[in-house]
């Protein structure tokens, strides 16, 4: 007869997932946001206002710079001028929403163009909201917050 041992044995548990250390190292990164404006002014505006409130900036100030950085940067969110030389910002939205790789990335426009036919278009292009110059900087701040907010699904 063997001899019965009274000495529990430890038997590692399985995980039925991998651990989340990727998840929770990219959660306590601060977002980074893609501003492009042709405005150097209201470039470093909405850049003080942002990086105050804790988020990483980068700037681009025309719609091809813009786009570049997106692919590049893989911000969390992008802020488009309108108005800019070249590629605007309608045309940097509409392509941003045309491919799978960026569709995802919410867009805020500003612009000085008020009329609701302007605001239409540009949630017609794909932009998921709209401001109009010149704007309160908290009230910049707060559509920033609730566009990550509702992009984090």
């Amino acid at each position: 007869m063997a001899p019965v041992s009274i000495v529990p044995t430890f038997v590692a548990p399985e995980l039925a997932y991998p651990a989340p250390v990727a998840d929770w190292v990219t959660d306590l990164a601060e977002p980074t946001i893609l501003v492009a404006d042709d405005d150097e002014d209201v470039r470093e505006l909405v850049t003080s206002k942002l990086v105050a409130a804790g988020y990483r900036v980068i700037t681009a100030d025309d719609g091809a710079s813009a786009l570049r950085q997106v692919v590049t940067e893989q911000p969390d969110m992008v802020i488009l001028d309108v108005s800019m030389p070249g590629l605007d910002g309608l045309s940097v939205c509409y392509e941003l929403h045309s491919s799978a790789d960026t569709a995802q990335i919410p867009v805020l426009m500003m612009s000085g163009h008020s009329r609701q036919v302007d605001i239409d278009l540009g949630l017609t292009v794909g932009a998921d909201d709209y401001l109009v110059k010149p704007f309160n900087p908290a009230d910049l701040v707060q559509r920033v917050r609730w566009l990550l907010m509702a992009n984090e699904d």
